[in-house]
């Protein structure tokens, strides 16, 4: 018995081998049968793989610290298609490999709808990666050789959910404009994309200000795309300006 636990963990049955005494002192206890031990045993397994599994595919995400929809004040945007985003969040766009574009000022809360979607995803048992663009972009553009580039854009074209935050917050080159056009055309019609973003589309040309493939690049990312507009004041704003309010209010109290 005192090798058992490494030969269980040597088969794969974690679990098991952690929890080996305490599982033979419940059966003892409850006198179960070979066959009922066996169920138990096998139910704990399949939950703690599960569990295992969403840890990891929950830090491959880089999805990080967010807040839950819930908190999400529906009421602040002047313009917001709360069906369309409930049923982004409800994964409807990824059986088809749709899609979904927030289109945003700052502060409207896009990347926190954007993170909503891809844990959820991550749930779902998806993998999926969150990035901002320029993120993604640093890291191709860091390649040496061609064929650790194709690598690279092979693994961003192969996770079932590509996150991509921030497209339009700063200008790329034509080269990058190339990479991304890259990423977007392998994923096309094949795996779903979701992309955050402060301009609207007839903007996205000032990205890529020398670019040529910008309208073929607007082109694939929005033929099959639900585009969620979001309008309104910063969530942001409305809080610094509470916070002063409320020192403000603070001083004038004796």
């Amino acid at each position: 018995m005192s090798d058992l636990p490494a030969r269980l963990t040597a088969l794969g049955l974690r679990h098991l081998a952690s929890n080996l005494d305490d599982l033979v002192a419940l059966a003892q206890k409850r006198r179960l049968g070979a066959r009922e031990f066996l169920e138990h045993v096998v139910d704990l397994e399949e939950k703690d793989r599960a569990r295992r599994s969403l840890e990891r595919r929950t830090t491959r995400s880089r999805i990080g610290r967010f807040k839950p929809i819930a908190d999400y004040d529906w009421n602040w945007p002047s313009r917001i298609d709360r069906t369309r985003v409930e049923a982004s969040i409800e994964l409807d766009f990824l059986a088809d490999h749709r899609n979904v574009v927030l289109v945003a000022p700052q502060g409207l809360g896009k990347t926190m709808i954007a993170q909503n979607i891809a844990h959820q995803a991550v749930v779902a048992g998806h993998s999926v990666l969150f990035l901002t663009a320029a993120q993604m972009l640093l890291d191709l553009g860091a390649q040496e050789s061609a064929r650790t580039l194709d690598r690279r854009l092979r693994f961003y074209a192969s996770v079932s959910l590509l996150v991509l935050d921030e497209v339009g917050y700063l200008s790329f080159d034509a080269r990058n404009a190339d990479l991304l056009f890259q990423v977007v055309s392998r994923r096309y019609e094949r795996k779903s994309l979701v992309l955050t973003t402060n301009l609207s589309f007839q903007d996205w040309p000032s990205i890529f200000p020398n670019a040529t493939c910008a309208t073929a690049l607007i082109d694939r990312v929005i033929h099959h795309a639900d585009v969620i507009a979001i309008e309104g004041e910063s969530y942001r704003l409305r809080e610094a300006e509470k916070r002063a309010a409320k020192a403000v209010d603070g001083k004038k109290r004796p």
